[in-house]
């Protein structure tokens, strides 16, 4: 048997819960029917992708290349910001069947490059440009192409925005080390002519289940355990687990550097003008402090919350990329977390999804015909909710 399949056989036997964590968060969470509490049933316009910065969900979560836990308590996924955009990257943007012309349609570029059933390997790419994002051409040219029978959509890549290959690629790679312990690589490509900023905020967060329900008015909080130079450990500690009755506990995210902006999962309700917030850093405290370069809103001092981003802004060369680790573990006191162990195991996962999907593919398959089987694979394991 290979490690997959013994790590498979250990899950089903409820030996180990391989698959507790997994890509069970959304790339997108607003305009869903699951959040809709219009009174006409009109989902796409109750919580549009506008609003989604600044409003809690009630019933799932969304993130950029993101994970969580089975029942989605904890959340981990990626923020990015071009220091052009009007808004973090937090999550996906497309137009709603009534903004596009051939209905519901994602405006934007990322691959499912790889998984294996338990999640111990997985492997993500996004494409973002070092341009304004166009979030304005887009909805407006596909409005007026709206109705127009013989007449194409107008995509992210004919806005130019990619012109000079002027985008970064974004790998995020997830490595279990063990069922409960997950190394983090993210690796940034400025394709570009020229040297690029960018701003990367890796995210952990509760999903707000504290707002809803009158029984389970215990809020979880994440609060810095300790530093050791640059590195940070952050506790993330959630609540009873009344809902589920499976309380996570506590988990620790180990950081190897950045900057430590937080704020609480809940609704900016002044922003829409519904009345006064119940906290006074909500949940687009930190794009609105990132985004306006600390201009406009705030992220709480005291570091605590209920969400965290950890900041790192990197110039990064024509050509060259950058790598930033992180690591989210049960394990409270992880030994040299980001030592010569950490791409030792990100490569032998790597080498067992391999040895797996060489076993499992039909043989006699093109080097093409395999990718394309492994990355089918892979599309459908990550897009399990």
């Amino acid at each position: 048997m290979t490690q997959e399949e013994i790590r498979l056989q250990e899950s089903q036997e409820r030996k180990k819960h391989w698959k507790r964590w997994g890509p069970y968060l959304s790339e997108r969470a607003w305009g869903t029917v699951r959040e809709d509490y219009s009174p006409y049933g009109n989902a796409w316009e109750y919580l549009p992708h506008d609003h989604a910065r600044s409003r809690a969900y009630r019933w799932n979560e969304d993130g950029l290349a993101g994970i969580s836990d089975r029942h989605q308590l904890i959340c981990f996924a990626l923020g990015l910001w071009n220091e052009r955009d009007p808004i973090l990257k937090e999550r996906l943007f497309g137009l709603t069947g009534n903004e596009g012309n051939h209905g519901e349609d994602v405006k934007e570029y990322y691959f499912y490059l790889d998984s294996t059933p338990t999640h111990s390997y997985m492997q993500f790419l996004y494409k973002y440009p070092q341009r304004a994002f166009p979030y304005a051409s887009l909805v407006d040219e596909n409005g007026r192409r709206r109705g127009e029978a013989n007449s194409f959509e107008y995509e992210l890549l004919d806005t130019g925005v990619f012109d000079s290959n002027r985008y970064f690629d974004v790998f995020v790679t997830y490595a279990k080390v063990d069922s409960d312990d997950i190394l983090i690589r993210l690796e940034i490509v400025n394709r570009g002519p020229d040297a690029a900023t960018l701003d990367v905020l890796p995210t952990l967060w509760f999903r707000n289940n504290w707002s809803w329900d009158p029984k389970n008015q215990t809020k979880p909080t994440i609060v810095v355990e300790r530093t050791a130079g640059t590195m940070k450990v952050l506790r993330a500690e959630s609540s009873d687990g009344q809902e589920f009755g499976d309380s996570l506990g506590k988990r620790w995210l180990y950081c190897d550097d950045g900057e430590l902006l937080f704020a609480e999962n809940e609704t900016n309700f002044e922003r829409f003008g519904w009345g006064p917030n119940t906290s006074s850093f909500v949940k687009d405290s930190i794009n609105d402090f990132v985004v306006s370069r600390g201009a406009r809103g705030q992220c709480n001092p005291a570091l605590t919350g209920t969400k965290v981003a950890v900041r790192q802004t990197l110039t990064i060369a024509a050509g060259q990329s950058r790598v930033i680790r992180l690591r989210l573990s049960a394990d409270a006191n992880v030994a040299d977390p980001f030592g010569a162990a950490f791409e030792t195991t990100v490569a032998q996962r790597k080498a067992e999804a391999d040895s797996f999907y060489r076993e499992l593919l039909p043989a006699g398959l093109s080097a093409d015909l395999q990718a394309i089987h492994r990355q089918a694979y892979a599309g459908m394991l990550w897009c399990k909710q």
